[in-house]
């Protein structure tokens, strides 16, 4: 029985391992979590709305109903491409078939300084040290006699005008102006200030005019400050700092202003594109290497002439067709190259509120919000998670209330 090891159960090698199967092959799936974590929804982690576990399924949990299918927990630290072996740092796993899935980091641009001080969303444990964060400044602040350092510690500032920036950045407003004010009635709502940083001239630069210009007004009627054309230059913990010069105290900076293929990607030797994405031929192989693939994140193929962008659907989508051509290839056959379908783009700006683009149909407001929630709890894994998060979001939309106000841990930084 010929063996498929897949580096990374993000979306694309989820899906991959999905479709394989139960398909007459080994399939070995490898993570340094044993969890599948649903990353378009850990904003709200983040901003008390939903538990951590809610978004997170365990890999094992789906290995043992997945006929053929295993589980390693290990770390990846490279691969022989000669004697087809994926390394790990205890150990090696042989292969027939290489799926390389290993996804995305956040990418700071070399700036040393921000990737010091600012705060992330990739992972479980950010989201969480960003909770943290986000509730003891405000702990802090309730009690601070200094004006200066008070308003340093009610201020946050988003950079990145996309849909991870656009959606945090409304769920915090909502969180400051509905729950924390009742909280911590030392602090008014309007001392808070929420600014949002984007370097081109519009939020949301892939959706149409019309819904950038829904986004924007949404935030801005929201009281979330919207600095558009701005750069931010520098960072050291109680400071931005802008291209213009202009200075920002602030204890709290969240970036999310673009992302780049894991360092593993640079690990390897192969042919890298922009954002150190490994370039792909047509059937999404590497060149020279015909039994491995890549996908997700850490791929770059272009389509229409432009790379495909760095999205959850595009990384589901090749992974389904990775597993074809495999199973093609061991009847014999081959697959057309591989071709993504863009079935649309949402966002959400908060409670009742979201953009939403597909098949060329643009829609915003309620209807928006409504297929946003439907199809977010669709591709939620369990059902247990489904029925956790649709309670967090019932209670909260009836009771403007989130029951996730937990300092777990200390801050990662005091604020």
């Amino acid at each position: 029985m010929k063996r498929v090891v897949i580096a990374g159960m993000g979306f694309g090698g989820l899906s991959a391992a999905k479709s394989l199967a139960g398909r007459g092959l080994e399939v070995v799936m490898v993570d340094r979590h044993n969890y599948h974590l649903f990353q378009p929804l850990l904003y709200q982690v983040a901003t008390a709305g939903l538990e951590q576990e809610s978004i997170a399924y365990p890999i094992r949990a789906l290995a043992r109903r997945w006929r053929g299918a295993q589980f390693r927990l290990g770390e990846v630290t490279g691969v022989d491409f000669n004697d087809k072996r994926l390394m790990l740092e205890d150990g090696e796993i042989p292969y027939d078939y290489l799926i390389l899935a290993a996804g995305s980091r956040t990418n700071f641009f070399g700036q040393a300084d921000i990737e010091r001080h600012a705060f992330d969303l990739k992972r479980l444990d950010q989201a969480e040290d960003l909770r943290n964060h986000v509730l003891l400044a405000f702990e802090h602040a309730s009690r601070e006699p200094d004006q200066k350092r008070r308003r340093a510690l009610l201020t946050f500032v988003i950079v990145g005008g996309g849909p991870t920036g656009v959606e945090f950045a409304g769920a915090l407003r909502e969180l400051v102006v509905h729950v924390l004010s009742r909280d911590y009635p030392e602090v008014r709502p309007d001392e808070t200030r929420i600014i949002l940083m984007e370097a081109s001239s519009s939020l949301l630069s892939v959706m149409p005019p019309r819904l950038q210009g829904y986004a924007l007004d949404r935030l801005r009627s929201m009281g979330v400050e919207v600095m558009l054309e701005t750069r931010v230059s520098g960072a050291d913990g109680e400071h931005v700092h802008l291209n213009g010069g202009e200075v920002i105290p602030t204890h709290t900076l969240f970036w999310s202003a673009g992302v780049a293929a894991v360092e593993l990607a640079g690990k390897l030797g192969l042919a890298q594109a922009g954002a150190g994405r490994i370039v792909v031929a047509p059937d999404l192989s590497i060149e020279g290497y015909p039994e491995v693939f890549t996908i997700g994140d850490m791929a770059c193929r272009e389509q229409d002439g432009a790379p495909l962008p760095m999205l959850a659907p595009v990384a589901s989508q090749q992974g389904q067709y990775v597993a074809r051509a495999i199973l093609a290839r061991e009847q014999g056959a081959e697959l057309p190259p591989f071709r993504y379908r863009d079935k649309g783009t949402m966002a959400t700006i908060g409670r009742s509120a979201a953009v939403a683009t597909t098949h060329g149909v643009s829609f915003s407001g309620y209807p928006a919000w409504l297929v946003w929630l439907l199809l977010h709890l669709y591709y939620l894994i369990g059902f247990r998670n489904r029925l956790l998060v649709l309670m967090n979001w019932a209670y909260y939309y009836w009771f403007h209330e989130r029951q996730v106000r937990l300092i777990t841990a200390s801050a990662r930084r005091s604020p």
